[in-house]
């Protein structure tokens, strides 16, 4: 543990943040900074926010949380709805307590957040939302991406579905295009110049295999059993719904699936995830210092 530190050099005046793709080992080294130098671990992962899926979702154990402060686990119910800027909102106590903090996880989307500042978007009224998605499962996303403004249009990814509806959507609630309200971005709450960022570089040679044994060790150690806990209440619109593998564990217990064969399409969706996930980083984290997995715990 020493030698990998010290070759990583982490600044022990400044909050750390710890980037990469799932399974990569984040988590890992987030416990070996706080063994060695103090601080508090805290959670950037979209769905390691929700109360309902610690094992599927990779959240840290009870053991694993016992070794140091951890913050933003499993604070949210599964049902409820949570933001990126809710997160923003929750970390900001932390940040003002003054205490070190080692933030980590695998949502880009919280770290640019997070480092840039966000664009303080009202919140989609509900009816607009539930026709956004009608819209979208009806006739795909390529019809609202050419009603978006010009500049909103040129700016987003309009091969991605959710980003497409997400701007359809505030141009609709607001009659202001989305980079519009992202030109308006407040200064950020940690800006990446007084924090020590870390980004794994991840390749999926190497990361393919680990994402095969986690997912046979997620079953090992109880995702079954948090699944057949989640059976009566599961609805696939629930936010925590979205935690990989989990429609695919429900499915099986409701003998629509063998288990093998949802765990080899849990692995497949974790595998494409990851793929997205490392995308998001070279197009937007280009600034961040990369460490190979050579340093990462094996």
């Amino acid at each position: 543990m020493a030698d990998r530190l010290t070759s990583l050099a982490p600044d022990r005046h400044r909050h750390v943040l710890i980037a990469g793709p799932t399974a990569s080992g984040k988590s890992a080294l987030a416990l070996e900074i706080a063994a060695r130098d103090g601080g508090i671990v805290v959670n950037a992962d979209a769905l390691q926010v929700f109360d309902d899926w610690r094992v599927l979702s990779a959240r840290p154990s009870p053991e694993e949380e016992a070794q140091a402060p951890h913050a933003l686990y499993g604070h949210v119910p599964g049902t409820q709805a949570y933001s990126v800027g809710q997160w923003l909102r929750d970390l900001q106590p932390l940040v003002a307590g003054g205490e070190r903090l080692i933030i980590t996880g695998g949502t880009g989307l919280y770290f640019t957040a997070l480092t840039e500042g966000l664009a303080e978007i009202p919140a989609t009224p509900a009816p607009l939302r539930a026709r956004a998605m009608t819209r979208i499962e009806a006739e795909g996303h390529d019809g609202m991406a050419a009603e978006l403004d010009p500049e909103s249009r040129a700016r987003i990814d309009l091969a991605n579905p959710m980003r497409v509806q997400r701007a359809w959507e505030v141009l609709q609630a607001t009659g202001r295009g989305i980079a519009a309200w992202q030109d308006d971005t407040p200064p950020p709450l940690l800006p990446l110049t007084e924090v020590q960022p870390i980004l794994f570089d991840a390749p999926k040679d190497w990361l393919t295999p680990r994402i095969e044994r986690r997912f046979a060790a997620m079953i090992a150690g109880g995702a079954l059993d948090e699944a057949r806990a989640n059976l009566d209440g599961w609805r696939p619109d629930l936010p925590s719904a979205k935690a990989i593998g989990a429609a695919e564990l429900i499915a099986h217990l409701r003998g629509e699936m063998s288990l093998e064969d949802a765990s080899e399409r849990a692995t497949i969706l974790t595998r494409q995830f990851a793929k997205r996930q490392r995308s998001w980083f070279r197009a937007r984290m280009a600034g961040w210092p990369v460490i190979s997995t050579a340093e990462l715990p094996a």
